[in-house]
């Protein structure tokens, strides 16, 4: 890694806890953030992939006292509206954007070039890690996370809603699926830990099982 201590970043955020041990860990290395962006489904009206609504993203917001801004934006106009939110915080001073990737060679390659595009450098703080490491350093630490979603044609959909512990871990760990989630396994909405002053509040609805997924929804 070159030094990047001291320059201003932007990350892309989802809530999740892979983003957030990377933003951690930015800040842990001296880097500054900017603001955190996060992908907005207009339709749906909740972020993409981990489906929170923007009125608990304002309390994450208030309680990690970073700004949050969405990208509003529908499918096909994704990649555009995503290097434009890129370009508006180059031109507000940022020199870094943060993701939260580990070894997917696909996503490392679409987020550099969304990078490249506007002038920014890409960085990835836990890129080619120990996926089951990178786990349990997020669960040490004392981050506070629950699962979500869950791919049930992946791992038991009974896994959705648990807080994700060490134990947890090693049980999504012994039931065949990737302990980390990588691979779409599961998603999670990180609502503590040492980033935060305060616990976010949330509460979950009722269960909704879409195709061969079963999620937890935060509202």
């Amino acid at each position: 890694m070159t030094n990047l201590k001291g320059k201003k970043f932007v990350a892309s955020y989802s809530s999740g806890k892979d983003s957030t041990l990377a933003i951690y860990r930015a800040i842990s290395q001296g880097l500054i953030p900017m603001e955190l962006i996060i992908t907005y489904n207009v339709d749906k009206e909740r972020s993409w992939f981990h489906g929170i609504p923007q009125h608990v993203l304002d309390n994450i917001s208030k309680q990690i006292d970073i700004p949050i801004s969405l990208i509003k934006t529908k499918g096909e106009e994704y990649e555009k509206n995503f290097e434009a939110k890129l370009l508006d915080a180059k031109k507000k001073g940022a020199e870094v954007c943060i993701f939260g990737d580990i070894d997917l060679e696909a996503h490392l390659e679409w987020c550099t070039d969304r990078c490249k595009a506007v002038g920014l450098e890409a960085y990835f703080p836990l890129w080619k890690e120990s996926r089951k490491s990178l786990v349990y350093e997020f669960i040490d630490l004392g981050f506070k996370t629950i699962i979500t979603v869950v791919d049930s044609s992946r791992m038991p959909e009974d896994f959705v809603g648990k807080i994700l512990t060490r134990e947890v871990a090693a049980e999504i760990e012994k039931s065949g699926a990737d302990i980390c989630g990588e691979n779409g396994e599961y998603h999670t909405f990180v609502f503590d830990g040492p980033l935060f002053k305060n616990k976010v509040e949330f509460e979950i609805g009722e269960i909704i099982r879409i195709d061969n997924f079963t999620i937890a929804p935060i509202q």
